[in-house]
């Protein structure tokens, strides 16, 4: 019940809180404090918040990677699980560290199409 209920403490956070909006109370993310670059996760809280009001199309926007990867790889991961095999077998760990970096670069190239929503108003 406590990880439950702390899910759903954190979510119901994410969904009232808009992280669009600079003034938001959120964390920073670690990574683009350092580097000045978007984290292969930065856009997740925006995303999660899109999912829950039904805004597709900007959850889209926030973290492609995200939004289609997770939902991927927790179905490979149950499969897997249930057929008895293996969970971390070297070349799936290399292709998700492989599409993750590549991930990473690719979104802080100049120009890249999908641009995390910010509100400035």
């Amino acid at each position: 019940m406590g990880p439950g209920a702390l899910l759903a403490g954190a979510l119901g956070y994410v969904g009232v809180v808009d992280p669009h909006r600079p003034d938001s109370i959120f964390p920073v993310c670690p990574f683009r404090l350092l580097t000045g670059w978007n984290c292969p996760a930065c856009g997740g809280l925006r995303t999660i918040h899109d999912i829950l009001h039904g805004d597709l199309a900007a959850a889209i926007t926030d973290n492609t990677f995200l939004l289609v990867g997770t939902p991927m790889l927790t179905g490979w991961f149950l499969l897997r699980r249930r057929s008895g095999n293996s969970l971390l077998p070297v070349p799936a760990v290399a292709s998700v560290v492989i599409a993750t970096l590549a991930w990473t670069v690719l979104r802080n190239l100049p120009g890249f199409p999908f641009v995390p929503t910010l509100v400035t108003s």
